[in-house]
């Protein structure tokens, strides 16, 4: 039963301010128990998270929140996963961006979806992350770990080179601009714009996907989840940028980069009634002409 439930956010825009107060008033209605978070833009010393207006902690944890909801983009949402990947607490995503593919609940349902969550009309979807194991602490000591995927990307105007190997065992040495190494998750962000295949959210597998490559017969592959990664990074200059979802570093060509499915999953709830693919059919319009 839903009892206590955090929001996040993190753009002090008119749209998000507006549904986190519809989403607060909706809540509290019910009697259900509400804590708002913000993101802080300034980096002080401190902690850079707040909280605001009705709360109760300074982070989600279980005995604060049954449910965490992500208002936003779904850039939010993917910051919402790095506070609670270890806690085990679904989230919802409340879409005041654009695409919306993970925040996927909308502002004109936010009463409607309310009443769902509240009535446990929904459905959790367990979603598998990608997490970087070498070089350790990549990001400066900030989690590792990808919803949606994790990119070698050259850091100037030459390509790079990138062998990769599968379990020890050759994979095949690129020469391209970078590689996308995407979760069933990301297979619909990036890996999708350079030609990648979709996958279900619950599927374990990992897609490797080039971008720009320097030789057409290379396409991309998808393998098995239990596989691990490891990457041989050369080039022209003295370093390759490494990707995490949002966040970004350069790295020396001397260091490889291992990649492997995450020892944890992300609950993620859909509501009753929806489903991944009328999610695809509507965010990429699929059907859209007008003999349909």
């Amino acid at each position: 039963m839903l009892e206590r439930v955090a929001i996040y956010f993190k753009d002090n825009n008119l749209k998000t301010r507006n549904g986190v107060d519809r989403l607060v008033d909706a809540f509290s209605r019910r009697g259900i128990k509400t804590s708002v978070c913000q993101k802080l833009k300034n980096q002080g010393t401190g902690s850079d998270w707040d909280v605001i207006e009705r709360s109760v902690s300074r982070s989600f944890d279980s005995e604060t929140a049954n449910l965490v909801l992500s208002v936003g983009g779904d850039g939010t949402f993917l910051e919402t996963v790095l506070k609670v990947k270890d806690l085990g607490i679904p989230i919802a995503g409340v879409n005041t961006g654009r695409m919306g593919f993970l925040a996927n609940i909308s502002t004109e349902e936010i009463s409607h979806s309310v009443d769902m969550l509240c009535n446990n009309e929904y459905e959790i979807v367990e979603r598998c992350l990608l997490e970087i194991t070498r070089p350790e602490g990549i990001f400066d000591g900030n989690s590792s770990s990808a919803l949606n995927e994790i990119t070698i990307q050259k850091a100037d105007l030459s390509m790079i080179t990138i062998s990769v190997f599968v379990d020890d065992t050759h994979l095949n040495t690129y020469w391209a601009d970078g590689l996308i190494v995407s979760t069933a998750t990301g297979s619909t962000a990036y890996n999708l714009s350079v030609g990648g295949p979709i996958l279900s959210p619950e599927d374990e597998s990992i897609i490797i996907s080039p971008i720009a490559p320097h030789n057409l017969t290379i396409r991309p592959i998808v393998l098995s989840g239990e596989g691990r990664i490891r990457m041989v990074i050369e080039g022209r200059s003295t370093e390759y940028l490494a990707t995490c979802d949002f966040r970004s570093r350069k790295v020396s060509f001397s260091e490889e980069i291992h990649i492997m499915r995450a020892p944890v999953k992300i609950k993620t709830v859909m509501l009753k009634g929806r489903d991944f693919y009328s999610t695809l059919r509507n965010k990429l319009m699929w059907g859209a002409d007008r003999r349909n």
